[in-house]
């Protein structure tokens, strides 16, 4: 386990092990630097994240990269229509003891039972299933016949949305999607990074990946996180953004309360000066100010406020009423 003489030396540590994680996943991945980061920045704060982008920007082999990287076991689950609760969570099934012929039942554990665990679409699953994995992240346990199975720290939930297909699916309630703490966008990559995407994936090269931090590093670092002092303009900053939100208030500016049918609640407070904690030790810094919030703030807020029916009639899109709030 790490162990350091000062907060400060393992603020130091952290950063100097974000730059060797950022080289190593570089082995693997072209480009995609903000979304590294912001998943980097999650799993240090324990927040599970929502990946939003169309198929084939390489998101599984991404999350496939941190789990090596970070020595944790990891698990994938492709969600379809036909998926059941217990083929997420596990199952109890009947044994018999061959010496006494005694029957028993004996669990046997889901892909949950995973450090990082990729839940592939989510959004076409219904929502019995989807129910049966958003009480896993938020209760880190599951429940079977009324006996409790606890998931090993660290547990970290990334899922995954298709934005260009929507027949079929089941779209995720704002009250669910409170429970991410980011909500990142993937994009295509540019010119240059296909090029070398391309020249890359056509040749037999093989990369062999370091192992940068341990369970217990991860663990320690999620710890020292959140003791990480924060000025107190900064987490009124913080809540403030989101307060402008809630057409309700006073401090709502009468065209946002024209943009937004639903606000913020009191998580996104909470995730923006988690947030903004991470991303400054990341950078070497060892207390946020208002421009790490900022930094933060697109991906905290983006599935956390309900466009109003004028907004999505004029264009106007979750980033541009959150730059209109900034």
């Amino acid at each position: 386990m790490a162990k350091y003489e000062s907060a400060v030396e393992a603020a130091d540590a952290l950063a100097h092990k974000y730059k060797e994680l950022k080289q190593e996943i570089a082995k693997v991945i072209i480009g995609q630097d903000e979304v590294v980061d912001k998943l980097l920045i999650a799993l240090f704060c324990k927040g599970h994240t929502l990946l939003v982008g169309v198929p084939g920007l390489a998101k599984t082999l991404l999350i496939s990269t941190i789990a090596e990287v970070l020595d944790l076991s990891f698990s994938r689950i492709q969600f379809t229509p036909d998926l059941m609760p217990s083929d997420i969570v596990g199952t109890e099934i009947l044994e018999i003891d061959e010496d006494t012929n005694h029957k028993y039942f004996k669990f046997v554990k889901g892909p949950i039972f995973a450090n990082i665990i990729l839940a592939d679409e989510i959004n076409r699953t219904p929502p019995k299933t989807q129910a049966a994995l958003l009480e896993a992240m938020q209760e880190k346990k599951v429940t079977i016949a009324g006996e409790t199975h606890r998931l090993e720290p660290p547990f970290f939930v990334l899922a995954t949305q298709n934005p260009i297909e929507q027949e079929g699916t089941y779209p995720l309630p704002e009250a669910q999607l409170d429970r991410f703490m980011f909500n990142i966008r993937v994009d295509y990559p540019s010119i240059q990074e296909e090029i070398e995407i391309v020249k890359r994936t056509t040749t037999p090269q093989q990369v062999e990946l370091k192992t940068i931090l341990s369970k217990e590093d991860i663990i320690y670092f999620q710890k020292l996180v959140r003791e990480v002092p924060v000025p107190d303009n900064v987490v009124e900053h913080a809540v403030r953004l989101v307060n402008r939100t809630r057409i309700g208030t006073l401090h709502a500016s009468e065209e946002i309360k024209e943009l937004i049918t639903w606000g913020a609640g009191p998580r996104a407070s909470q995730y923006l000066i988690l947030g903004a904690k991470a991303q400054a030790l990341l950078k070497g810094k060892y207390s946020p100010d208002i421009e790490e919030v900022n930094q933060v703030a697109f991906s905290v807020l983006r599935h956390r406020i309900v466009p109003s029916f004028t907004a999505e009639a004029e264009g106007i899109s979750e980033e541009d009423i959150i730059r209109k709030l900034m």
